[in-house]
């Protein structure tokens, strides 16, 4: 297995500028390996940690105790932090604390300006990325001009000129609405499965997380579940009980199964549940 972000055994408080304690414990012994080209969703409800864990992947915040490593460096190491960060991009919750520019393609230029790189290239690395999220036809609108959705794609355009190997989203649809989270739903899968980028996607929405090939499910700072989504999404009496719903079709074939109908409760997308159901019929 190639190992591309590792968390051996992390801890973490926050802490004011005095270095003084400001919180309990929010990540409790977390160890976790993401591989290299995969798609990971991390759920949790507020205050679980899920946040606090893709800021360390990050560099953002280092661990009180453990160790995090991105593609074996050390994220303690300051040295190495800008490294690091071209190895991996950050997408926040709200894209417009992360749009600096006044147009859309110098927004996406301004990160690939920084590193330092031949403004041809640049040139090269916003069109790319701009096609890449199917915004090349607004690179010269005002980001303001945007919608929620479209603000995010070039958001996510902005870390793509970068060529990071893994993008960390944190929660990157809680601000859109249903055609906006699809929008970005569908680039993000885009850019896992046709430019083989590690994604690993911080989301509450059960639905996102169905789309991933592995789902990791944090309470009160630990890890308490890790597997494949169906694996993980056929337990709803765990989810509920840290909080967690579970996918609408989930749901839906576990009550029709609870009423006696002959149902296999394995489904958790529509696709899949619209199977189970038809074969009811066949």
């Amino acid at each position: 297995m190639n190992v591309q972000l590792k968390a051996d055994h992390v801890w973490f408080h926050y802490t004011d500028e005095e270095g003084n304690r400001t919180s309990d414990d929010v990540l409790k012994d977390v160890s976790l390996e993401i591989e290299k080209g995969s798609f990971t969703a991390v759920l949790g409800h507020n205050g679980s940690g899920k946040s606090t864990l893709a800021r360390l992947m990050n560099g953002i915040l280092v661990p009180g105790s453990g160790t995090v490593l991105v593609e074996g460096m050390d994220t303690r190491d300051e040295d190495l932090l800008y490294d690091i960060r071209r190895h991996v991009g950050m997408v926040f919750q709200n894209p417009d604390n992360q749009i600096v520019a006044t147009i859309v393609e110098e927004d996406v230029a301004f990160g690939p300006e920084n590193l330092g790189i031949d403004p041809a290239e640049i040139r090269r690395r916003v069109d790319d990325a701009l096609r890449a999220v199917d915004m090349y036809d607004y690179r010269l609108h005002a980001p303001s001009q945007l919608s929620g959705g479209q603000k995010q794609r070039v958001a996510i355009a902005g870390i793509i000129a970068m060529r990071p190997d893994c993008i960390i989203l944190d929660e990157p649809t809680a601000m859109l609405d249903p055609r906006g989270r699809r929008e970005v739903m569908k680039t993000i899968r885009m850019l896992n499965r046709e430019f083989g980028i590690t994604v690993v996607l911080i989301t509450h929405y059960m639905d996102e997380a169905v789309q991933a090939d592995r789902v990791v499910v944090m309470d009160d700072g630990k890890i308490i579940l890790d597997n494949v989504p169906q694996a993980v999404f056929t337990k709803p009496e765990l989810l509920q009980a840290v909080g967690l719903d579970v996918p609408q079709a989930a749901e839906l074939l576990q009550s029709l199964g609870e009423a006696g109908l002959p149902i296999t409760v394995s489904a958790i997308d529509e696709a899949s549940c619209v199977d189970a159901i038809m074969n009811l019929f066949a």
